[in-house]
């Protein structure tokens, strides 16, 4: 796949069925996946094998507003997540496709995110420290314990 590839691995204090839900669920999405500066919006999400996605992400400091979206390639509930990711903007051209993988151990859950194709323009670090922010807002959301 061309393009860039990041790789994370992190230990959440959560169960993987948690995790995973809040990987489908866009009111989850909205609240951990934009990275710190980003609010979300999801205007698509269909959770199933060849079901799309559309999301955005905007600028919250000067307004500008970057849409993609995709489709879920492999669901396995728990287990691993894999779907594909594509920019509306011409000037970030490719598919990417994401990997997520989440494993119980013995504290909560191993967790290991793979992104690949990301468009050339894109720093390969700025994506990186992106991700490493969305899963530390992800760990705070999954890992909180409030009474039902």
């Amino acid at each position: 796949m061309a393009g860039n590839t990041v790789r994370l691995h992190r230990v959440l204090r959560a169960p993987p069925e948690r995790i995973y839900r809040a990987f489908l669920d866009s009111e989850a999405l909205v609240k951990w996946l934009p990275p710190n500066g980003f609010v979300g919006a999801v205007q698509q999400l269909d959770a199933r094998v060849g079901g799309e996605y559309r999301m955005s992400f905007k600028n919250f400091s000067s307004g500008t507003v970057h849409s993609f979206g995709g489709e879920y390639l492999e669901l396995v509930p728990g287990e691993r997540l894999r779907y594909s990711g594509r920019f509306d903007d011409a000037n970030l051209p490719g598919q990417m496709e994401t990997t997520i993988a989440l494993r119980a151990v013995f504290c909560g859950t191993e967790v290991s995110v793979v992104q690949e194709g990301i468009p050339e323009i894109i720093p390969v670090e700025g994506c990186y420290l992106g991700w490493q922010e969305s899963l530390g807002l992800l760990a705070m959301l999954v890992e909180a314990q409030v009474p039902g």
